[in-house]
């Protein structure tokens, strides 16, 4: 999964409306870049817009819904988060808003908006908050907890990474290398050796069976032979 661009407005202090190409140069071409800044200037808000677009909700707020919405800016009528990406199957693009009653800051919270579209053609594939979730998945193979362990780890929750079982974090860090490829490799090496080694213990077997001719009767059989 290759993130393109995020595109958000007023959630938490970053009112108004922002915007960042991750296809420029200046990043592209870079390989590695940090999201720096002082406490408070928006640096968590960037990622929860990541997950706020593609899965509706956040490592630090959960789901946002009509009853509670502690992610939008105060005193805004309306907020919004999208991310286009794309993966294997294509170039996506994840769209999350909600907004209150005539965009008034003090009107009453309407239901949350959440799709995703082709991102070339802009047709929209999916409408419903949980099908939109479900079709994330399936194009970059990750579901929300898959991708706040691995793409997007909430704050504290590196250390808790690093130090899980070698069985947990295996299958995260095969998807992000793209390695899985060899796991598939070894358990396909695995079978075919234990496979060999089965026959061979029945032709093993099956030699233990065969009596071996002692001197005086391979003499005398080459000597019939002979005379034949």
């Amino acid at each position: 999964m290759r993130i393109l661009s995020v595109r958000l407005r007023n959630l938490n202090s970053l009112a108004g409306s922002w915007s960042i190409d991750l296809t420029i140069p200046e990043f592209a071409s870079s390989g590695i870049f940090a999201i720096t800044g002082p406490t408070g200037a928006g640096k968590s808000t960037i990622l929860d817009a990541i997950c706020l677009a593609l899965f509706a909700r956040t490592p630090r707020l959960g789901h946002i819904s009509k009853g509670s919405n502690e992610i939008m800016s105060r005193r805004a009528g309306d907020c919004f988060a999208e991310v286009e990406f794309e993966t294997a199957q294509g170039r996506f693009r994840c769209h999350w808003g909600q907004h209150r009653a005539r965009r008034s800051p003090g009107g009453e919270l309407q239901a949350p908006r959440h799709e995703i579209v082709e991102a070339l053609s802009g047709k929209v594939l999916e409408s419903r908050s949980k099908e939109v979730s479900r079709l994330v998945e399936q194009v970059t193979g990750m579901d929300y907890d898959r991708f706040t362990r691995s793409m997007l780890l909430a704050q504290g929750d590196f250390a808790a990474f690093l130090q899980a079982e070698a069985d947990q974090r295996a299958p995260i860090l095969e998807q992000i290398t793209g390695t899985s490829i060899y796991s598939r490799i070894s358990i396909a090496v695995h079978e075919r050796t234990s496979e060999e080694r089965r026959t061979t213990t029945l032709l093993e077997e099956a030699m233990g069976g065969v009596q071996l001719l002692g001197t005086e009767e391979e003499q005398a059989l080459k000597a019939v032979i002979d005379e034949g």
